[in-house]
């Protein structure tokens, strides 16, 4: 008896857990049908994320396009003495490399390169998962998911840079730095990314 419980899910032992506090409560096959609130935050209750595979591959796919203008597109304007200079994320990392900065160089090469693409091609891996039901590695693809949210800010650090900059190194006519237009798109694949690991349910793995 002992070992055919042995790997009960809390869905099976009729329990689900609330998303906002984490408070696992007792939920019964009439809940399905209607709302269940959490009787400690006061949340509604669901046994999945609603509409999470829908949501995370919509937003999985914007972050793919967007991939494209944020790493095509200038991402930085220096303005030197009247002379305007734009840099890439690339060009930003081969001019570290050139001057022997080998340790940056690899800061923004894995931040800004990748680490985005290793969420979306990460998420993606997931997504096709649960969607054909491979039901092999699945305790690799839970660590997966953890792993891409754990790194999800850190992709942020190229605009941190660029924000800082703005900051310290505005001299008027003399020199200046600000955005460019990649900036916008690389913040969107960032959040995309972000997001659609919130609106994952990662127990979508175990249920397949």
């Amino acid at each position: 008896m002992f070992e055919s419980n042995k790997f009960q899910t809390a869905r099976e032992a009729g329990y689900a857990q609330c998303h906002d506090c984490y408070k696992l409560i007792p939920w019964l096959l009439e809940h399905e049908t209607r709302k269940h609130v959490c009787p400690r935050c006061g949340a509604v209750v669901h046994i999945r994320k609603p509409n999470s595979l829908s949501r995370t591959w919509a937003l999985v796919i914007t972050a793919a396009v967007l991939c494209i203008p944020a790493n095509l597109l200038p991402i930085m304007q220096v303005d030197f003495l009247g002379s305007t200079d734009y840099s890439t994320i690339m060009d930003g990392i081969i001019y570290f490399f050139e001057e022997g900065s080998y340790g940056i160089g690899i800061i923004i090469l894995t931040a800004s390169i990748l680490v985005p693409f290793f969420k979306i091609i990460g998420i993606v891996l997931i997504l096709l998962s649960i969607h054909f039901r491979w039901k092999s590695w699945l305790r690799h693809k839970a660590l997966l998911f953890r792993a891409i949210e754990f790194i999800g800010r850190w992709s942020m650090l190229d605009i941190f840079v660029i924000a800082l900059l703005q900051v310290l190194v505005n001299f008027g006519y003399f020199t200046s730095i600000e955005s460019a237009p990649a900036a916008s798109y690389f913040t969107g694949v960032v959040l995309t990314t972000m997001f659609a690991a919130i609106t994952f349910d990662s127990r979508l793995l175990w249920d397949a």
